[in-house]
């Protein structure tokens, strides 16, 4: 063993006690919220937390280190208020859109009793989660209809959080119009653009004019703000009872199964036990060598291993011309002999590998509108 890896190695043995120290400061900060609870008292204290930083920056003799010190500290009781907040206000959810949306709905689905928070679009609420600003994001992966989303499986590939949950939520279109509006004088429609794609043969036979915007929920607010009978929008039931819309006609899809697979992502990956449930299933992104067979082999070691492949996408890679990315969804227990021999012989093939996720099936919840 060289001086590097001796240091390595006692670096790795401070990197469990800190770990293990983590867990009993976060227990003891358990203690902590449960008394401003009882108490009724707020999770951030400044004058606390001034006096902790103070107090601590005395220990470190080092007058460099001293400088990195608060950072650290500061760090650490940040990770402790967002403890105590989930502790006593519950997980905090980001989705995309507004109350109404169909991501809305399926947060509500996934994590009844947690505090849903809206952002503007899907990389504002992946990176809310990525920096901890929330607990987990709810976002579409693919619709059955319109197909894959790609700017998010862009960044399921290339960030940080993991896919613990799932859910297939049936998507019922419907036209939505101000209270009086009469179907036979609506001229524009306003929706988001998978919306639209998905209604796209009602659109067309009624000669309807489309307006984009980036939610269906914001559709049904813009509608309600016009209060124009001629222009209408596309959501959900829900969203026209929350602004106070009539539902002209219901189910105006063009395909009559269509649903969205939301994912919840979330910064830390869970893992099955070690027994072989075939409803478990785990996601996979990775890339392969640019040269014939490569993508072949990697299937067959799949193949060979006996997971069953639910599904497989590619996407492009943007910053790598005419290279690709694949998703695939398999069915089984990853963490079994056979689960850790496929990503050991994947690695072998594979230029990037990354397990994306784990699920059960009996996280699918299949409801509609």
């Amino acid at each position: 063993m060289n001086e590097l890896e001796d240091t390595r190695k006692r670096i790795g043995v401070l990197d469990a006690e800190m770990a293990r120290i983590f867990v009993e400061r976060m227990k003891l900060v358990e203690d902590v919220a449960g008394y401003k609870k009882r108490n009724g008292l707020p999770v951030h204290d400044p004058v606390r937390e001034a006096a902790v930083l103070e107090r601590n920056l005395q220990l470190v003799d080092d007058p460099v280190l001293r400088e990195y010190y608060p950072s650290f500290i500061k760090g650490m009781m940040g990770l402790a208020s967002a403890y105590q907040e989930r502790l006593l206000e519950g997980m905090k959810i980001a989705y995309c859109g507004v109350p109404g949306a169909f991501a809305h709905i399926a947060a509500r689905r996934l994590h009844p009793t947690a505090r849903l928070i809206p952002y503007q679009d899907f990389e504002s609420a992946y990176k809310a989660c990525e920096n901890g600003e929330v607990d987990a994001s709810i976002l579409p992966l693919e619709n059955s209809f319109a197909g894959e989303v790609g700017s998010v499986m862009d960044m399921a590939f290339s960030g940080s959080l993991f896919v613990n949950k799932m859910i297939d939520l049936e998507v019922c279109q419907n036209l939505l119009g101000i209270p009086g509006a009469a179907l036979g004088g609506v001229k524009k429609v306003v929706s988001h653009q998978q919306a639209l794609a998905q209604c796209s043969r009602y659109i067309r036979e009624r000669g309807l004019e489309v307006i984009e915007v980036s939610n269906t929920a914001v559709a049904a607010q813009r509608v309600a703000e016009l209060a124009d009978p001629s222009v209408c929008a596309i959501a959900s039931a829900e969203a026209a009872a929350l602004y106070g819309l009539e539902v002209l006609e219901r189910h105006i899809n063009s395909s009559s199964g269509n649903t969205t697979r939301f994912a919840t992502f979330s910064r830390s990956r869970n893992m099955p036990t070690g027994k072989n449930h075939m409803d478990e299933h785990f996601i996979l992104v990775f890339t392969v060598l640019n040269e014939a067979g490569s993508l072949a082999k990697t299937l067959n070691i799949i193949g060979s291993h006996g997971f069953n492949m639910c599904n497989l996408h590619s996407r492009p890679m943007k910053e790598l011309m005419w290279n690709y990315y694949f998703f695939v969804e398999l069915e089984g227990n990853v963490n079994t002999p056979d689960g850790e021999d496929l990503l050991l012989q994947l690695g072998t093939v594979c230029e990037k590998l990354k397990l994306l996720g784990t699920y059960r099936r009996d996280t699918f919840l299949e409801e509609g509108e």
